[in-house]
């Protein structure tokens, strides 16, 4: 059974971590992907690369090829340019997955009104305007659809180091519910996803020490950390069908991290 076929779907960031891991985990389910990223050579290389990868697919009956869009989420004109060359692509929006984000560690004694803002701009305004975008497209179908965010555990338990980045994903969190109660009555549903601490560059450096990594290790009781793919399958559930009836909701993906109180 394939979860996801016939259905458009845009990742953004999916050149690399988790968006990479849902690009993948979404084609495997035939999804048709429009794959965004940062719009540098580096990310252009490396989601040309994701989509060499990825196994031939059909919409409505018809073989097409995955789209790449390169644009930085923060420009003006991205959210509009990105829903405006899939549907010229593809014809539609079924589904929207906003994962791209930035997360640099910083004491909130040292955190510039600068590097507070660029998360802002990345992390929350980029993801709204992009929302509001497919919202809007998905309205005008009259086909309904799903908006996936990537929020973060830091989003409803404190994190130290992390004051900045935790205020943008609380952002993006209450933004879904609000949206899910504002246009659930088009059939569009919004959840959001909240990874605790999954293995990619973003936060290499942090794990790089040991002790760091054995202690976030200690917190889950699953025992190990978690990869990109144990957010995709997550993803690939709410964008697809069987989750129909799920709207407003958020899913921890944490190995259990946050229930060990111990």
């Amino acid at each position: 059974m394939s979860l996801l076929r016939n259905k458009v779907i845009v990742v953004t960031g999916s050149s690399s971590g988790i968006g990479r891991a849902i690009a993948s985990s979404c084609a495997e389910q035939e999804a048709v992907l429009a794959l965004h990223h940062l719009g540098i050579s580096e990310t252009e290389e490396d989601v040309r690369a994701l989509k060499e990868s990825l196994p031939p697919v059909l919409l409505d009956g018809k073989a097409v090829e995955h789209l790449i869009i390169g644009i930085d989420l923060t420009s003006d004109d991205a959210a509009d340019t990105i829903i405006d060359q899939t549907v010229s692509a593809f014809g539609r929006v079924d589904a929207l997955v906003n994962n791209a984000g930035i997360c640099t560690f910083s004491p909130a004694t040292s955190v510039t009104k600068p590097l507070l803002q660029r998360h802002i701009d990345v992390n929350y305004t980029a993801t709204y305007l992009l929302t509001q975008a497919a919202t809007q497209q998905m309205i005008q179908q009259r086909t309904g659809g799903s908006i996936v965010s990537i929020s973060s555990i830091t989003a409803v338990m404190g994190h130290s180091n992390l004051t900045h980045y935790a205020g943008t994903k609380a952002a993006v969190l209450g933004m879904s519910k609000s949206m899910a109660v504002e246009f659930g009555k088009h059939n569009i549903r919004y959840n959001c996803i909240l990874p605790g601490t999954i293995q990619t560059d973003m936060n290499a450096a942090h794990l790089a020490a040991a002790r760091t990594r054995d202690l976030d290790e200690a917190l889950v009781p699953l025992g190990r950390l978690g990869e990109p793919g144990d957010v995709a399958g997550v993803a690939v559930f709410l964008a697809s069908d069987l989750a129909k009836y799920v709207n407003g909701e958020q899913i921890l993906v944490d190995g259990g991290a946050a229930i060990n109180y111990q």
